[in-house]
């Protein structure tokens, strides 16, 4: 267990997504990472069965990436990226269109997951504006979503906890229901078979407010923040289909499926279906400088750039932030890319796969274990909760992992699952022996 440093006060920090007075009884500081393991302040070494949070997919302190971020550093600290710009913000921009195998053809910088929803979601409504179709301002988002903290991802969110506290969100949204069904679907070996029906709700939708007042649908391909749900069979497919009978745009939210999770690119190349704007972030710098993009298809930016009346200067789009495209973190993006191509991190995943699933599935049976779910380089664990606590039991398993030296994370009673995508057998199985005998020792 650490031990509080009597010369570190903990008072001041206000803690994100954090029982902070239970954590600053008892705290877990980590002091320093390497590969795929953290190292905490009384020398511990800790197994990151995370990726830190769903975004170190390369391991911890790549050399490749941490000489880029110092060099940058001492060479351009910062770059206004209004009607200004610099080398690395170019370069980067092309690599991550070249990631995506150039099926999408422009890439706009923000700081964070959050950021890049609420920016797709403002280039849907401004797209539909140019192009004469204003009335087109409804945004359809799905239950048990979770699409980040700023107000527009709140809003399209659907996760209670996230909502309940901050009062009237954005007028003008609605929720799909969530694909998640125990009964018909626990202990699927990746895509459940039942559920594609559900995307359909969306026709329900369109009947009820007309298809002209819809601007765009935003789902995660993978729900992960609210316990990994997996898509159906089909139903991604179907709501692609439903929206371009509509004219209503898909947003993929793949800040924790991109940059290779699932053993390809994208979740959007998984799956064989493409999005017109994909929000990113996490794994774009392997987690080592904030920073997101949203990724558009060429119809998008080409409205923008023809938009009726506009002069050859003007602003296309009055949107951005101070530190979009910010030069440590093009550096860091530039020499993440390259590490995922060189040290093959993405083919990586896709080879663990198979071995990664058996260790998820060799779980059934254990105690309080109700469903396992599992795609790429993820997992869901779900829990039977204590009657009238739930996420004590959780809490208790992440505890519990935690003392015996493997971080995991947990949402409510279940644990996800998500480890840096260089790992290895030896390292599975260590994830998996120890969840083994936390599940076995809790109550």
């Amino acid at each position: 267990m650490d031990r509080k440093d009597p010369a570190l006060d903990l008072s001041a920090y206000w803690m994100p997504f954090t029982a902070n007075r239970d954590f600053k009884s008892n705290p877990r500081l980590l002091r320093s990472a390497h590969g795929l393991y953290y190292e905490d302040t009384s020398g511990r070494k800790i197994l990151d069965g995370t990726a830190g949070l769903w975004c170190v997919n390369a391991g911890h302190c790549q050399p490749e990436i941490v000489k880029a971020i110092q060099s940058m550093a001492a060479e351009l600290d910062y770059a206004p990226s209004f009607q200004m710009g610099h080398p690395a913000a170019f370069e980067l921009a092309q690599r991550i269109v070249d990631f995506s195998r150039r099926r999408f053809s422009h890439a706009f910088y923000t700081n964070s997951g959050s950021e890049s929803v609420d920016t797709a979601l403002k280039m849907a409504l401004a797209y539909h504006r140019v192009r004469g179709e204003g009335s087109r301002t409804r945004l359809i988002g799905r239950e048990r979503g979770y699409h980040g903290v700023g107000f527009g991802g709140m809003s399209v969110g659907g996760i209670v906890n996230n909502r309940k506290y901050f009062g009237p969100l954005l007028n003008g949204v609605d929720h799909l229901a969530h694909t998640h069904n125990l009964e018909h679907n626990a202990f699927s070996r990746g895509q459940p078979a039942w559920g594609a029906h559900l995307a359909d709700e969306l026709e329900r939708i369109v009947a009820l407010h007309d298809a002209s007042t819809i601007a765009a649908v935003i789902v995660e391909p993978i729900a992960g923040s609210t316990g990994v749900l997996l898509p159906p069979v089909g139903y991604l497919e179907r709501l692609r289909s439903i929206c371009d009978r509509h004219g209503i745009l898909l947003i993929f939210d793949e800040v924790i499926t991109g940059y290779g999770r699932l053993g390809k690119a994208f979740a959007a190349d998984f799956f064989g279906v493409d999005p017109d704007l994909m929000a990113t972030a996490k794994g774009l710098t392997n987690g080592s400088v904030p920073m997101g993009a949203v990724l558009v298809k060429p119809h998008i930016y080409d409205a923008f750039m023809g938009a009726p009346g506009a002069p050859a200067k003007g602003i296309e789009l009055f949107h951005g932030y101070t530190y979009s495209g910010h030069p440590l973190a093009c550096a860091a993006g530039i020499a993440t890319l390259g590490v995922y191509a060189e040290q093959k991190i993405v083919e990586q995943a896709h080879a663990m796969a198979g071995y990664w699933e058996d260790a998820v599935h060799s779980l059934r049976g254990l105690p309080h274990v109700i469903d396992l779910r599992n795609l790429g380089l993820i997992a869901g664990i779900e829990l039977a909760s204590r009657p009238g606590k739930p996420g004590e039991r959780g809490m208790a398993a992440f505890q519990g992992a935690y003392d015996r030296n493997v971080m995991i994370r947990v949402t409510g009673d279940t644990i996800a699952l998500s480890p840096p995508l260089v790992i290895e057998k030896q390292h599975i199985d260590m994830i998996f022996e120890t969840l083994k005998k936390v599940l076995q020792t809790i109550p």
